[in-house]
């Protein structure tokens, strides 16, 4: 199960058991302990419930662990206040489906941004006819955060990092 969707695997998860973790959230955790992005007492504000990003990615931020031991607050696109809850994020992942949707009055200074949001969006003037946009506003987000990911060529080159590490992991487990 290197893609970590069987329940075994999300039991474990939740439990802090070894086992193979979701390449996206995996491939974000790998991101952060490459940059060295402290996390410990940090606040992480997660856009996005999905069963694929969000809620693997609120279990591994408030682990214990190196790049965990955040306090974590889940939102979606229904919750209140969504505004105020992103700007008291020291870490913000947006993986909400929504491009654009994370706007720079929606981010505190300093803060580390991850965008998992990929959309094809039509735009006449590209090659493709399409252009790939994430969940943040880019431009407007880059003035204040410290870290941000770009979209394409971020967290979707991770999430193979994270697939690709399961992978050899499977092996090297079979092996033994």
């Amino acid at each position: 199960d290197v893609d970590g969707f069987h329940p075994v695997s999300v039991g474990k998860l939740v439990q802090g058991l070894e086992t193979f973790i979701r390449a996206t959230p995996y491939g974000i955790m790998l991101m952060l302990e490459y940059y060295h992005i402290e996390t410990k007492g940090k606040h992480a504000v997660i856009i996005g419930r999905s069963n694929i990003v969000g809620r693997p990615m609120s279990i591994l931020l408030s682990s214990n662990s190196r790049y965990g031991n955040c306090t974590v607050t889940l939102c979606h696109s229904q919750t209140h206040n969504l505004k105020e809850m992103c700007l008291q994020g020291d870490i913000v992942v947006a993986a909400l489906g929504r491009p654009g949707f994370v706007k720079g009055d929606m981010i505190k200074n300093g803060a580390v941004v991850i965008d998992v949001g990929i959309t094809r969006v039509n735009d006449s003037s590209a090659k493709r006819g399409f252009r790939i946009k994430g969940d943040v506003n880019f431009d407007e987000v880059a003035l204040k955060a410290s870290a941000l990911t770009p979209v394409p060529g971020g967290v979707g080159l991770m999430t193979i990092a994270g697939l690709l590490q399961n992978t050899l992991q499977a092996y090297l487990k079979r092996t033994r």
